[in-house]
């Protein structure tokens, strides 16, 4: 039906996916080489011997037909095009590459294209009951680990030693694998929004910022927690670290369908910027996750305002960051429903001393 409307919008008798996220999206294929191609009422997917059996299994029952080809699967589509007789095909043209529309334009015969722009991204933003189901299961992996590494976070110990046994750990409970590079920033590092784990050992009396998710089924998680490493926070530690605990709380209250992107962007700001730190809070609040770490919507002044709705999936992340001192980012995942929202990571958000 997504698929039949989009092409109603876009004047198009054809879609072309080749972008394997929206493969996965639209035809349940979990593999990693494929094509999948609609024309008018028809579906095809075109995979080589390797996925035959699997895909059988996950896209036929999509309604989709499948089509074995080991040579060329964008001949064979042009092939399908040709047959069908249509006029105008609809492209990823966020993902297509130059080579890869010029084998189209090799292959597909006269046609006219048009871009599918973000329709597959703003499709895939509200998520059915099994999306949220595996998303749940991807945050509860997290929060599980995270407590699971928290004996080992103590002076000495290298950022990407705290990595690597937080990534396994996720791992043993069932994670496919974590679902970007883990962020783990100690002290003055802790500043920097998105300081990846490097060799720097951790000292005391400092912030130390944990944002980190996992794969589970396809589906992520992602969250944040700051801790301080030592026994002597200063009123600035204190003053920081409550104000996004504050901040993120607000905006969590005023989750609702209903309420705008950028309005729910401007509750958190507001208040970081009432307390003198505005200009240390330079990212947006959140953005949705699903089968990608970063999808639709964008919660920010900067981004695209939209609306959300119920079952939408998104991170409320608020942060402020001081640079040679440190800073405090507080994230979790959240399910918008009608009149509030579901938080899903249940690991503390008080401030904690190790």
């Amino acid at each position: 039906m997504i698929l039949n409307k989009i092409m109603k919008e876009l004047d198009a008798q054809g879609i072309l996916i080749t972008n394997m996220i929206n493969v996965r999206y639209f035809t349940g294929f979990t593999g990693t080489t494929g094509v999948a191609l609609i024309l008018g009422d028809k579906r095809y997917f075109l995979t080589d011997f390797r996925y035959e059996e699997q895909g059988k299994k996950e896209v036929v029952p999509k309604g989709f037909q499948l089509v074995r080809e080991d040579k060329d699967p964008v001949g064979k589509a042009g092939e399908l095009i040709k047959e069908s007789k249509i006029k105008k095909l609809a492209i990823e043209d966020g993902s297509v590459t130059l080579s890869q529309y010029r084998s189209f334009e090799k292959n597909f015969g006269n046609l006219e294209y048009t871009g599918i722009e973000d329709k597959f991204l703003k499709a895939r933003m509200v998520k059915t009951e099994e999306e949220i189901k595996l998303i749940k299961e991807a945050t509860k992996i997290a929060d599980k680990a995270f407590e699971n590494i928290k004996s080992l976070i103590k002076e000495g110990i290298s950022e990407e030693r705290l990595a690597t046994e937080l990534e396994y750990e996720m791992k043993k409970l069932g994670a496919e694998g974590p679902s970007f590079d883990t962020i783990i920033a100690s002290n003055y590092r802790s500043a920097m929004p998105h300081g990846v784990a490097s060799e720097k050992k951790l000292q005391k009396e400092g912030f130390v910022k944990f944002d980190f998710g996992c794969f589970y089924k396809g589906y992520v998680s992602d969250m944040t927690r700051t801790v301080y490493l030592g026994i002597n926070p200063t009123e600035r530690h204190y003053e920081i670290y409550n104000t996004v605990k504050e901040a993120q709380k607000k905006a969590i209250d005023a989750v609702k369908a209903g309420i705008t992107t950028r309005e729910l962007d401007k509750i958190a700001r507001d208040y970081i910027t009432e307390k003198g730190y505005g200009d240390c809070f330079g990212h947006g609040l959140g953005h949705g996750i699903g089968l990608e770490i970063h999808e639709y919507p964008y919660l920010s002044y900067k981004a695209e305002d939209l609306v959300l709705e119920e079952n939408m999936v998104v991170t409320i992340e608020p942060g402020i960051y001081i640079e040679g001192f440190g800073g405090v980012r507080i994230e979790d995942d959240v399910v918008v429903k009608k009149d509030g929202c579901e938080v899903l990571n249940k690991t503390t958000k008080e401030f904690v001393k190790l």
